[in-house]
């Protein structure tokens, strides 16, 4: 499905939110009378379903990618069932209830919203024109990818930077090791500066972690890894680029970059100051819905990310998701597994929260 509009992404929302939210509904009665899930009554064997989740994300698209692709919902589902049933029968269906509504209400529907919205912004803008993928330019690209992730989220910097880097060096005998490096720098250790770049750091600040936390304790580090990653990639690269030269004429010739669709330049600020604000503006403003409890901030945070995606797609030309290729295939893998990633860690918190 190339390019989008309103109604896509509401048939979107509703495809990878349903499970979640049959889920939810059908734990009500059970929920608002249960205890909150204590980690001091855990072991390590609660923790298995979340590690046997990550390893099949990490190794089966590998050694099993056929069993994998289409399937990877199930196995999500399968995962946090491992969780959910042995807890249902030793603590009660009430506990299970409780658990299982708070974090797809509390964590969940705002993670899927927060990444959803960063998605389409970032996939409604396009940087045209080429740069020839010299050691250089590659460089460069990488690092300003890297500063993107914090803002962007890691998906949306890639979505936006993936482009550029592919017409860059789509005339090199050996680029597979750009997009490796791409990874490491661009999709994971860049977004470590602020809840936006990761899902584990918004985490956080749904749990009241201070917005900035990570980029006034982590930076040095963040920095530290980024330079190395870069370092080595300068090494890698310019090594391949000696060796192999440019063998065949360029199919993207040179070109001077530009934006396109720079009204989500607008929308994102407008995304940091929406979470801004949910972390600062503290109220007893809150409702009850079956149990959990809904402050005016979170309101005020996710319709306002819904309102911000859908004023993307009507100001963004169509002609602009298309250069980019926008598709919602990744969002709603994304939101597959993170629905297992959240179950599954309902345990692992609660042993982190409960400390030694």
């Amino acid at each position: 499905m190339d390019g989008t509009n309103p109604a896509e992404t509401i048939l979107m929302l509703r495809r990878i939110t349903k499970n979640a939210a049959a889920l939810a509904f059908c734990l009500i009665p059970w929920a608002a009378h249960a205890n909150e899930l204590d980690g001091r009554l855990l072991g390590a064997m609660w923790s298995l379903p979340f590690v046997g989740l990550l390893l099949s994300i990490a190794l089966m698209p590998l050694l099993l990618p056929k069993l994998w692709h289409g399937n990877d919902g199930k196995f999500a589902t399968l995962w946090s069932l491992a969780f959910v049933l042995p807890f249902a029968y030793s603590s009660g269906v009430s506990a299970a209830g409780t658990v299982l509504w708070h974090v797809m209400v509390s964590d969940y529907l705002p993670f899927i919203i927060l990444v959803s919205t960063l998605y389409v912004v970032a996939g409604g803008i396009f940087v045209r024109g080429n740069m020839r993928g010299t050691p250089g330019h590659n460089l460069g690209l990488l690092a300003i990818g890297a500063a993107l992730a914090s803002v962007l989220g890691t998906t949306g910097a890639s979505v936006l930077m993936v482009r550029p880097m592919i017409r860059g060096n789509d005339n090199r005998p050996r680029s597979a090791h750009v997009f490796v490096f791409f990874i490491f720098i661009v999709a994971n250790a860049g977004g470590a500066l602020t809840p936006l770049g990761d899902p584990p750091l918004f985490l956080g600040f749904l749990k009241g972690v201070e917005f900035t936390w990570t980029l006034k304790h982590l930076w040095s580090q963040t920095l530290f890894l980024l330079v190395c990653l870069l370092a080595i990639f300068w090494c890698v690269d310019s090594y391949f680029y000696r060796k192999d030269g440019i063998i065949k004429r360029d199919p993207t010739p040179d070109a001077r970059l530009s934006i396109d669709g720079r009204i989500n330049i607008i929308l994102l600020a407008v995304v940091l100051l929406l979470v801004l604000i949910s972390g600062i503006w503290k109220t007893a403003l809150a409702w009850e819905l079956g149990g959990a409890s809904i402050g005016a901030p979170q309101v005020l945070r996710d319709g306002g990310l819904l309102l911000v995606m859908l004023l993307s797609i009507k100001l963004t030309a169509q002609s602009v998701r298309e250069d980019n290729q926008f598709s919602w295939g990744p969002m709603q893998e994304v939101a597959r597994l993170f629905e297992g990633i959240f179950v599954t860690m309902i345990p692992v918190l609660a042993m982190l929260k409960a400390g030694s």
